[in-house]
């Protein structure tokens, strides 16, 4: 499931390419993925409103519209956007290769993952110079759109039930001691997946953060010293943050707006690296070298340095 750095990396694309373009119309082949209305009433509300503004809070992804709606999407286990641009007076392809875009590569559009197109909203720019689609790919079709009021959006009660996003400036470490106080017995490895606690991280991120802290995922939060808090507060800052450089991580089916796959996986630490060499360097003398393992934590897989880690 894309998780805060992939849906990030989504919403940047998504401002910086459609922000302030109109919805002409919409296509799908899949209306259950629509949530509280039919086909038919979700086309008429969204022909003709612009959109405003992209947005997330935790993995959801929020598009506000003009005229007081927002859509709201949760791209489930392998849901991803892509953007394609048209020449002017051509019709938008469930399948087509007229990318026109300098900066929009049509070989990614053809990898296998992208074509699994159930949802295409059709986009006027401004000046209306040439179209754009805003299409959802779904391999599994577990994906939801909703579309509402955006004063109402905030109060569905899988949002209302989100903690503070886990890179929102209001996260800071005060807020953070305050969370964990009240989750003193719990593992800090289940809490930081704990999508109402701090929302956003999943078991990809977890295990990044908690090995750059050296921190054990089955602690429990009461028994972690100051320091060590004041470790994994900053890791979730700074390995999020790297992961949004490095424009997620595709383990998986993710792939940004243009098609392409996020690189973080290159770079990462442990996840997924088990049997491998941990890559850590010691303050004084070569790098630790002990091999990464593999444990089943909270129903997850999480992988950890057990030299590193305490």
């Amino acid at each position: 499931m894309p998780e805060l750095p992939e849906v990030q990396t989504i919403v940047n694309d998504l401002n910086k390419k459609i922000k302030g373009d109109t919805i002409t119309d919409f296509w799908s082949d899949w209306a259950k993925a629509i949530k509280g209305k039919s086909l038919e009433a979700f086309k008429k509300e969204i022909r003709g409103r612009k959109i405003v503004n992209a947005r997330t809070i935790g993995k959801n992804i929020f598009i506000d519209l003009s005229g007081g709606k927002t859509l709201y999407i949760h791209l489930k286990m392998t849901g991803h956007l892509l953007i394609k641009f048209q020449k002017p007076n051509s019709k938008s392809q469930i399948k087509s290769k007229k990318q026109n875009s300098k900066s929009e590569k049509a070989d990614y559009f053809e990898d296998k993952v992208n074509k699994y197109i159930h949802h295409i909203w059709y986009l006027r720019g401004n000046p209306p110079a040439g179209g754009k689609t805003l299409e959802f790919s779904d391999l599994r079709k577990f994906a939801k759109i909703v579309l509402d009021d955006t004063e109402k959006i905030q109060e569905l009660p899988e949002i209302k039930a989100l903690g503070i996003d886990a890179m929102s400036p209001e996260l800071n470490f005060k807020k953070f001691q305050e969370i964990l106080s009240k989750k003193s017995k719990v593992p800090i490895g289940l809490l930081l997946m704990d999508q109402t606690a701090v929302s956003g991280i999943g078991n990809i991120y977890r295990s990044e953060i908690l090995f750059e802290a050296g921190v054990l995922p089955e602690r429990k939060i009461a028994d972690l010293s100051a320091e060590e808090i004041k470790l994994i507060f900053k890791n979730i800052k700074k390995v999020l943050q790297k992961a949004i450089k490095f424009r997620g991580t595709s383990d998986s089916d993710y792939r940004d707006t243009s098609g392409a796959p996020g690189s973080f996986q290159n770079v990462m630490k442990v996840y997924n690296k088990a049997g491998k060499k941990c890559p850590a360097s010691r303050q004084t003398g070569p790098k630790c070298d002990t091999i990464i393992i593999r444990k089943k934590f909270g129903q997850r897989s999480v992988f950890i340095c057990p030299d590193c880690q305490k």
